[in-house]
């Protein structure tokens, strides 16, 4: 695992073995998950979303802690998956990082908890799956939303994007921090350690 610009992420490239009947790759491996990371991945739920070329899903994020660490793959078509930071106090706050993840180089992504995440659907019946270190809490669950412009994300030209009633309603980075919705890089940092340990 590769860690990427805004820590707590990190990108899974793995070495894809093709023959004339397909192909085969290890997409998770706990043991190197740990070695890079510094703790093992706890797995409370896994999701699978389907998604139609444009779907703009995020950028979602939840309370912390314990909030919910997402490790990432697209098993069919391709998407632009982004990771934002939205900890206040973080070295790289309101930065961003983009990844394309599909079904040819079958890279996977990793976010830790309190980071945001969103993706957008570069293909019709783009299917993303992701594992979850927590499962779905309404209560703890927030949103910004993904077009606002101080974060100025650069989602690919010539896609539309179509977003959920909730993601478009969305407050902006400005208004989540001045609602008190982020989570603070001091939180999060306590909470790693706690892992860690």
């Amino acid at each position: 695992m590769r860690e990427l610009s805004i820590a707590g992420a990190w990108v899974h490239e793995p070495k894809v073995f093709p023959d004339a009947r397909g192909s085969f790759h290890e997409w998770f491996k706990g043991a190197d998950f740990e070695e890079s990371t510094g703790h093992s991945l706890s797995l409370a739920q896994a999701n699978c979303s389907v998604s139609s070329r444009g779907t703009l899903r995020g950028i979602h994020f939840a309370d912390v802690p314990p909030s919910q660490a997402k490790y990432v793959k697209c098993v069919r078509g391709a998407v632009l998956d982004v990771i934002v930071d939205i900890r206040t106090g973080s070295p790289t706050y309101k930065q961003w990082e983009a990844v394309r993840l599909d079904d040819v180089d079958h890279h996977s992504v990793y976010l830790s908890e309190g980071l945001g995440h969103a993706f957008m659907a570069l293909t019709d019946d783009a299917t993303v799956v992701y594992l979850c270190s927590e499962g779905y809490a309404p209560q703890r669950e927030h949103g910004i939303h993904p077009l606002d412009p101080d974060l100025g994300i650069e989602w690919p030209s010539g896609v539309s994007p179509v977003l959920s009633e909730k993601d478009s309603a969305a407050p902006t980075l400005a208004e989540a921090e001045a609602q008190g919705l982020l989570p603070s890089y001091e939180a999060c940092q306590a909470y790693a350690a706690q892992l860690r340990a």
